[in-house]
Order: C-alpha cells, then sequence, then structure tokens
C-alpha cells in the first residue's frame, strides 16, 4: 500500500471530519391524526409530515446520491412517531419475501434510527423490508454498521406495499417503545436510510460517511419534539408451557417419560423514562430455535453455541467490556456467558441510562448444579447464585470509562471477578481500549485461587484502511465461571491489517489483501503456539463474496511442538431473487488430538468442506439445504482417521405475517477408524416440526415436537446395556410442546 494512498485517506477522513461536525437540523411537525399509507400513495396526506431526500451511500459509494429514488415523511403526536418511505424501482427488481420476524437480511428494506439520549453512543435501529416485515434492535459505536444488537425487541407498527413503481411502508413507533431524557422538549439524534440488496447498497439521510470510524455522531438533529413522554409504562408477558416427552436415560440405561405443565411470567417496569426492570418468575428458558450445526470433532478446546434464550439476548450489550468479542484467529471471549445459567427458576435485571452513565444488573439462580449431583452428595438439589454488575461513563466523542463485577457461588464455593475499562476515541479513525480484570475463586476442595488479566485493543476503521491489534494477559488462576474463556496462563498479541480497493461504477464493489499474525506464551515466557497468514476478498454486487487464504501455524501439544499450515476458499452468492448459495473448502496440516490409546498425538490432515443453497420458488417459501463435511487424514498414506458427515434441511413457509411453520432435519455421522483415534462410531437423525403464530415480541403461540434417533441398541439385562449398531433406529428422545404467551402493556 503507498504512502500516498494512507495520505489521501487521512485527508479525506479529516475533511469528512470537519462537514459532519454541523450535522443538519430537522424540526418534525405535530399532527393532529396519524398518517395513513394510502393517502401518501395517492399523493393527498391529510396532515404532511417533514420531508426528506437527498438520500446518499454509505455503502459502496461514498456520499454517492442513492441509485433509486427515495423520499420520507416524518410526523409525530403524542403517543407515535411516524414515518412514511415511498421508494421507487424497476419492475421486477425488488426483493422481498414473506418471512417471519428479523429475518429477511437478504432483502430490501428501510430503517429509521434514533439516538434518543443524543449522546452519540448508541441508537435503536427500526427497519421493515417490503411487506412490512419487521426489524428491531440497537447500534453501539465501536460496532459495525452491518451488524446491529438484534436482541432488542419491542411492540411497534409497520405496514409494507408494493407499488407499480416501487414500494411504501408505514412505521410508528410508539414513545412507549423507547427510552429518553424526561423533559418538555426533546433533541435527539435521526437518520432514516434505504438498502437496495442487489447493488450491496445502503444509503442514508443525513450523509455519514465511511471514512470515519463514528455513524451515531453523523445523526441529525431532530427537534421539535416537545411534550412526549412514555407514560406509565408497565408490561407484563403470563406464559404457560405443556410437554410431554419420551428420552433415553443413558446413566441407567432406561426409558423416563416426562409430562410437564408450567406458568410463569415476566414483567417490564420503566423507570424515570430510562431504567428497565425486568423480572422473571418461573420463566421459560427453553430455547424454540436450534443451535446451527458445528463440527465440533477433534477440536482442541470448547465450541463456542451463542445463546438464543430471549431473556438473556435481551439487552445483553449492556454488559459487554472491551476484552468481549471475537478476534481474527480466536473465538469469542465473554465474561458473561449466559449458556453457564442452565435452568434458572427466578430473575431480575436492571438495564438503562441515567445522564452520562449507563448501568446493567442482573441477579438469578440456577438449579441444575445440584440436580446434576447423586442423592447421596452434600450439595444435591441446592441452587447456584449469579449476580452481574456493569456501571459505563460515557464522554463525548465516543470515549467511556467503566466498571464490572460478577459473582457465581454454589454450596461451599465461589468465584468473584471484577474488572475496570475505558475506551479513547484518538480521533475520527483510532480507538484504543484497554480493561484490567481480576478473580478470586474458591474450589470444591477448598483451595483458593486468584489472578489478574489484562487485555489492551488498538483500532483503525476507514474506508479503505483497517486495522486490529490486540493484547491479552490471562494468569494461570484466573477464573470466569459465567464467562466463556477457552484458556488461561497466557500472553497473546495479535495483529490484523487490510486495505480495500473500492471501484466506482463497477461489479466489483471492493477488493484488496489481508494480513494477519497471532503469538500465545505462557506466562513462564515459553513459546505454546503462533499462527500467520495472509488473505484476498472481493465483494460484488449482487451479495457475491469471493475470499481465500493460507496460514502458517505452530504449536505444542503434549509437550511436542507441532508445525502446520492452512489453506481455503470461500464464495458465497445471493445474485438471483430466488437462489443463493455458498461454498467452502479448506486444507489443513494439524493435529489428531485424540489418538486411540497407545498412540501419541500425531501430525494429521484435516479437510474440511461445506455447502448450503437457499431456495426460494415462492415470497412465503424457503428451503435451505446444508451438508458440512470434516475429514481427518494420516498424511503418511492418506488413511481415514474419520469422517464427520453433517446434513440439514430446513423448510420455512410463511402463511402470513404472524403465522409460520419451520421444518428441520438434521442427520449427524462420526465415522472415526478406531486404531487411529478415540471416538466412538456415532449416527443421529433428528426432526424438527416448529408452527408459530406470532402477533408481537409478547404475544405468541408455538407448537412444537421434536424426534431424536441415534444407531443404540438397548441389550435387556440386569442391569440394561447399550451398544451401538449400524443405523440410528432407535427413538432416545421425544417431546410434543406447545407454549403460549400474552403481552399485557399498561
Amino acid at each position: 500500500m503507498r504512502l500516498w494512498r494512507i495520505a489521501i485517506e487521512v485527508a479525506a477522513a479529516a475533511a469528512c471530519a470537519r462537514a459532519v461536525s454541523q450535522p443538519p437540523v430537522l424540526r418534525i411537525p405535530r399532527v393532529a391524526q396519524p398518517p395513513r399509507l394510502a393517502d401518501y400513495l395517492e399523493g393527498a396526506p391529510r396532515e404532511a409530515g417533514v420531508r426528506v431526500s437527498g438520500f446518499r451511500q454509505y455503502e459502496p459509494g461514498d456520499g454517492t446520491p442513492v441509485s433509486q429514488d427515495t423520499t420520507a415523511w416524518l410526523s409525530y403526536d403524542h403517543r407515535n412517531l411516524y414515518v412514511v418511505f415511498l421508494c421507487r424501482e424497476e419492475p421486477g427488481q425488488i426483493r422481498a419475501r414473506m418471512t417471519k420476524r428479523e429475518d429477511w437480511d437478504q432483502d430490501d428494506g428501510v430503517f429509521l434510527i434514533l439516538d434518543t439520549f443524543h449522546d452519540h453512543h448508541r441508537a435503536y435501529v427500526f427497519g421493515t423490508n417490503p411487506y412490512g416485515i419487521q426489524f428491531d434492535g440497537v447500534w453501539t459505536e465501536g460496532q459495525s454498521i452491518e451488524v446491529p444488537d438484534s436482541s432488542f425487541d419491542t411492540l411497534w407498527h409497520s405496514e409494507g406495499r408494493l407499488t407499480a413503481d416501487g414500494f411504501a411502508v408505514w412505521m410508528a413507533i410508539p414513545f412507549k417503545s423507547l427510552r429518553f431524557p424526561s423533559g418538555s422538549s426533546q433533541s435527539w439524534g435521526l437518520a432514516v436510510a434505504r438498502s437496495i440488496a442487489r447493488r450491496n447498497e445502503f444509503s442514508v439521510w443525513p450523509y455519514v460517511t465511511s471514512r470515519l470510524d463514528s455513524f451515531v455522531e453523523q445523526l441529525a438533529h431532530l427537534e421539535g419534539l416537545e411534550r412526549i413522554s412514555p407514560g406509565r409504562n408497565l408490561q407484563f408477558i403470563p406464559y404457560g408451557i405443556l410437554s410431554r416427552a419420551r428420552y433415553l436415560d443413558e446413566s441407567v440405561p432406561a426409558f423416563r417419560r416426562d409430562t410437564e405443565a408450567r406458568a410463569g411470567l415476566d414483567a417490564k417496569v420503566v423507570l424515570r423514562d430510562a431504567l428497565t426492570v425486568d423480572v422473571a418468575l418461573r420463566p421459560d428458558f427453553s430455547q424454540v430455535e436450534s443451535d446451527e450445526p458445528q463440527v465440533t470433532v477433534n477440536r482442541r478446546y470448547e465450541v463456542f453455541f451463542p445463546e438464543k434464550r430471549p431473556f438473556f439476548i435481551e439487552n445483553a450489550g449492556f454488559f459487554e467490556t472491551p476484552i468481549s468479542g471475537q478476534s481474527f484467529y480466536e473465538p469469542a471471549i465473554s465474561l458473561l456467558f449466559s449458556r453457564r445459567i442452565v435452568d434458572p427458576e427466578y430473575g431480575v435485571r436492571l438495564t438503562g441510562k441515567v445522564g452520562p452513565w449507563v448501568v446493567g444488573a442482573l441477579a438469578m439462580d440456577d438449579r441444575a448444579p445440584g440436580q446434576r449431583l447423586a442423592a447421596s452428595q452434600a450439595w444435591h438439589g441446592r441452587r447456584a447464585g449469579a449476580g452481574v454488575l456493569r456501571v459505563r461513563r460515557d464522554f463525548a466523542g465516543g470515549s467511556s470509562v467503566g466498571f464490572l463485577a460478577l459473582s457465581r457461588d454454589f454450596g461451599d464455593t465461589w468465584n468473584r471477578l471484577w474488572s475496570v475499562d475505558a475506551r479513547l476515541r484518538l480521533d475520527p479513525n483510532w480507538t484504543v481500549s484497554g480493561q484490567a480484570l481480576r478473580s478470586y475463586t474458591r474450589e470444591q476442595d477448598g483451595r483458593r485461587l486468584a489472578g489478574p488479566g489484562y487485555c489492551a485493543r488498538l483500532d483503525h476503521s476507514g474506508r479503505h484502511f483497517r486495522y486490529f491489534s490486540r493484547y491479552l494477559d490471562l494468569s494461570p488462576n484466573f477464573r470466569s465461571e459465567l464467562g466463556f474463556i477457552r484458556r488461561v496462563d497466557l500472553r497473546q498479541t495479535g495483529h490484523f491489517a487490510e486495505y480495500l480497493w473500492r471501484p466506482e461504477k463497477r461489479r466489483v464493489l471492493a477488493l484488496g489483501p489481508s494480513v494477519a499474525a497471532l503469538a500465545n506464551w505462557d506466562r513462564q515466557g515459553r513459546l505454546v503456539d503462533w499462527i500467520a497468514g495472509a488473505g484476498f476478498n472481493m465483494e460484488l454486487a449482487g451479495q457475491t463474496k469471493l475470499g481465500g487464504g493460507y496460514n502458517e501455524t505452530w504449536e505444542v501439544y503434549r509437550s511436542e511442538g507441532f508445525r502446520g499450515s492452512s489453506g481455503g476458499v470461500a464464495f458465497s452468492t445471493e445474485w438471483l431473487q430466488w437462489l443463493g448459495f455458498n461454498v467452502l473448502h479448506a486444507r489443513n496440516k494439524t493435529i489428531n488430538y485424540h489418538p486411540a490409546e497407545g498412540l501419541r498425538a500425531f501430525r494429521a490432515v484435516s479437510q474440511d468442506s461445506q455447502a448450503g443453497i437457499v431456495l426460494r420458488p415462492t415470497a412465503a417459501l424457503r428451503l435451505s439445504p446444508s451438508y458440512l463435511h470434516s475429514r481427518l487424514l494420516r498424511p503418511t498414506d492418506s488413511v481415514v482417521i474419520f469422517n464427520n458427515h453433517i446434513l440439514r434441511t430446513k423448510v420455512n413457509y410463511q402463511f402470513t405475517r404472524p403465522l409460520s411453520v419451520r421444518a428441520i432435519l438434521d442427520y449427524d455421522a462420526v465415522l472415526p477408524n478406531p486404531a487411529l483415534v478415540a471416538l466412538e462410531r456415532a449416527k443421529r437423525f433428528n426432526a424438527d416440526i416448529l408452527v408459530t403464530y406470532l402477533v408481537n415480541p409478547g404475544t405468541a403461540v408455538y407448537a412444537g415436537y421434536t424426534d431424536r434417533y441415534d444407531n443404540l441398541e438397548l441389550v435387556p439385562g440386569l442391569p440394561a446395556a447399550l451398544r451401538r449398531v449400524r443405523l440410528p433406529g432407535l427413538a432416545t428422545g421425544r417431546q410434543f410442546f406447545v407454549k403460549l404467551s400474552y403481552l399485557l402493556r399498561y
């Protein structure tokens, strides 16, 4: 990368910083009657809102006018904020599907972005596709604008309609669904945006540039909101669930039946317009959606599966710290990984913002640790207790300081953790952050451990050049029993740099190389592993991406050093409205981490392939078959160590906006060579059917059925025994459930 290119980018960023230092001011009118979409389509609105046009591209162009004419009208009354979008598009080019809520990321869409505290740190995002299917989330500075936190769910209203020359959308956002400071008049940050999927285009009013590492800071000033308030804001969601299950208890082994009828309550109370208290009494923390398939065979460390239970994913961003997140070679690190709380009976959470202070607190029990113990053990039936406190103080310009404390107690054991952190925006493109941690642990044998941890990050984000570096230091005695940390006793440094060329008015939207390196030492200064590599990525219109890379690696395993390498290519596209697909293939020189008894760990070659197709024959039907294959070979003679096949077929049909049915068929087979690897020959087939009637995020009816088969055979005797057979013919888990919930809002 030439120095003159860097100089041009720095100068352009400085010019952009000056341009956005005085964002436009928008005053919206108060109306006596809510606007109707039909009136705007007929060109005769009863009371016209303020008109916004002149959308400019954020991606792929920077400031280029939107490719298709887009206009928005904004108004409000004492209950709601209203937005009406009129979007032109060429005939037959609109990408819109009838799908479930928040599942239209490959469609065209329009968005309303609101920074209600006007602190340039955090903003609500409300969006719909042309059918009015909703998406809501929260975007926080430091995150990619492409992936706002979708865990935020609230009640609002939308309508979408296809027209002869495009589509139109109507939104009504109740003030009761927002958090903002109390006062007779409000000053918020605001943007309206449109995405055009076939062009990979995202356009915004006002002009927001990707040359700067700040999005919320560039929003327009919204004024004119007077005499509004969330008012009394109480929310109750009672629920009931009835389930009947038959499953194989492999510890006995024997079949058991379980019938359960349970009721519970989730309640939400808003204090002083800005703080939210969530209370869960006998909640249902079972997840409705299944985990996406992952290869878990021959993995040295724990595999990360994201949280899917609504209570935990809502407002999870309040508890994040600089150490959180995923780097380029390492999986996610989280000090609070809520899947560690397995079976709670009650919980309470406080989240919100008071002036410059952001607060998050959580207290919850967990019955699972006591249930796992035998009746003869001392702590059988006892519960674990978990508590979390997060406080952050935001400053102008995107900087902040924060504090985090976590605690988990079970019987005579406990784990305490605290940390302090800071994030400093150095200029419009560079940020630096750091965190100091310390944990204290009492283990079951009475032994006490205490250890520190440290994390530092340096980030640069720009339109062409990106850079990321991290230093991580964790003591051997550091523990986070509520977190996800793959390993301790390390000092890690990692660096990543990428440069993208962005040709104008071409099918190739961006392309460029990247380099990365990461190394780990233990606390005695011994190098334990490193990885270094380079890649090249290309983005084209039609949501098409092509990339490849090569890495050299080295690691110590069981006191022996192993040199390795990896290379692969990936391709994905949504070029056609009715068809999308992705393929990936990688070949790695790696290690057999689980050799058969009597063998030492040895070098091996892995081949990993993945392919997936998305078929959309109609706007309401989607078929998504996928296949993952992982193979490990002995490099000297290519003898197979194991094969792992994972096949998934997923079918979705959306009858109406609230009513849908989803079916998943999974097949997972692990086929080992027992002379080379310590794995069992396992085959599993699983069928999962779910019917959903989702009126809003709180009112829903679910009816589900799951059926699992394993390649096991129950051998009669005293006691009975299990043995592996060739095909998965034994039904080891079968469940039917019905769940109902209803939102009461006052």
